[in-house]
């Protein structure tokens, strides 16, 4: 099973994206291109256990603009999929 996530769009700072295959207790996380690092917040956690879904995630006001990305991990902290990269203003 491969799983997923695909970037929508950034509007008023709210990214939206869609998913395939991830399993309940995946998260998803922010992650800034030029350092690499995971950001601590926004975290969403996939409670649905459909396997296609969205996400509408609220970014807070540390996130700086910059390209980033969004990773999926599993319940272990272990890989699972990557989004295209998108700027944020």
């Amino acid at each position: 099973m491969i799983s997923t996530i695909n970037f929508v769009e950034v509007e008023n700072r709210v990214v939206s994206a869609t998913y395939r295959n991830l399993m309940i207790k995946a998260k998803v996380v922010l992650v800034d291109k030029t350092s690499g690092a995971q950001l601590t917040d926004p975290i969403t956690t996939i409670a649905s256990p459909v396997p296609v879904g969205s996400l509408r995630i609220r970014l807070t006001d540390r996130v700086r603009p910059g390209t980033y990305f969004l990773v999926a991990l599993n319940g272990h902290g272990s890989y699972l999929a990557k989004s295209a990269e998108f700027e944020v203003s």
